[in-house]
């Protein structure tokens, strides 16, 4: 059986991260997953590793002290220890030279230590605030980058003529669902509702939203997701059509996208990843729905035949009226083909096709 070993940039999670579903759903395959350093004080490493489905083992890395990589005795020594771990994980659960799943530049200093017979890097994101060269090297090294974005795929094909897109995706047959009971709390809700699903986050451009609901004083906004201190969440709090509903589970996310009319996306200010769609839109896609994003300047509308995209907190607002005010079926029948062509699992296939193609599967 196919062995590979995944260095994730995230802890495994209950709500499962772009890794996470890659790997969940690649077929045939013995993976190990390996979660960032624990925290100092946090003895997570020392359990055995967790099976979380069968031919999937998580492991925590094992906590390092702070050191910059000019700080090389220490850095070095903290590489050392760390590939160690991986090492005698890898002896315990006999791997030879795996494949090398790379989810985080961070994993450049593993490749002269970790055996493996091929290296893939999986870009998600833009990871400026790390070094340079440690992207660049590993993009160099590998012997496939998968982007999330166009402009990631950019961003790397200088170092590597072997680029492929990978957009996010979503658990289709989770969100296209139509036999989905309404959640408590919002029985007896008959207004229009326009609704946002994800965290809150503090720099969450919020004011598109808070225009659209003073502008629709008879629908109703739901937001679901984690709350942040955000400034401006104090103003939506004050508005009679705005209810915050808090964090759900993913299994009951569904329920409350179902009882959308008009899903919404926002846009973070401070978020350099601007054109890497996220889960949420996939999601949104899934259901059918009308779907009304921000956009940021100069971002290429994604979807532009079924995504009401807006440039401004006015246009965001109107584009929100005529959602509302869409008929017909086409539209909703070409959004859930657009959500089950993103599903994870066809994902999935992407990449196991071209680990196939290029020699590693």
């Amino acid at each position: 059986m196919k062995q590979l070993l995944c260095i994730s940039d995230t802890p495994w999670a209950a709500v499962p991260t772009r890794t996470q579903q890659l790997m969940a759903r690649l077929r045939d395959v013995q993976i190990l997953y390996f979660a960032p350093p624990a925290r100092r004080g946090d003895d997570s490493y020392k359990k055995p590793g967790r099976r979380v489905r069968p031919g999937l083992m998580v492991y925590t890395l094992p906590p390092v002290l702070e050191a910059e990589e000019h700080n090389r005795l220490l850095f070095q020594s903290n590489q050392r220890r760390l590939c160690r771990f991986i090492c005698r994980a890898m002896e315990l659960h006999g791997f030879r030279e795996p494949i090398l799943w790379c989810s985080t530049p961070r994993a450049v200093h593993f490749l002269d230590r970790v055996p493996c017979r091929g290296i893939v890097y999986d870009c998600a994101r833009d990871w400026s605030h790390l070094p340079d060269r440690w992207e660049s090297d590993l993009t160099l090294a590998a012997d496939v980058a998968f982007a999330a974005s166009p402009e990631l795929a950019d961003h790397l094909s200088p170092c590597s003529d072997n680029v492929a897109l990978l957009p996010n995706g979503a658990n289709y047959s989770m969100f296209s669902r139509t036999d989905l009971e309404i959640p408590l709390e919002l029985a007896g809700l008959d207004a229009p509702v326009l609704g946002y699903s994800g965290t809150l986050w503090r720099d969450l451009d919020l004011s598109p939203l808070l225009r659209a609901a003073r502008e629709h004083p008879d629908a109703v906004f739901l937001l679901v997701g984690r709350r942040e201190h955000n400034p401006l969440l104090h103003r939506l709090e004050e508005l009679p059509n705005v209810r915050f509903l808090g964090e759900k589970r993913l299994i009951e996310l569904p329920e409350y996208l179902g009882r959308f009319d008009v899903c919404l996306s926002l846009l973070r200010s401070q978020s350099p990843d601007n054109d890497v769609l996220p889960p949420r839109i996939f999601e949104y896609l899934s259901t059918g729905k009308p779907i009304v994003s921000m956009l940021a300047p100069g971002q290429v509308e994604p979807f532009p035949d079924v995504i009401y995209g807006a440039h401004s907190p006015a246009e965001f607002s109107q584009l929100c009226g005529s959602a509302l005010a869409e008929t017909g079926s086409w539209a909703r029948e070409r959004r859930r083909t657009y959500g089950e062509a993103g599903s994870w699992s066809r994902r999935a296939q992407e990449v196991e096709r071209i680990l196939t193609t290029i020699g590693l599967f």
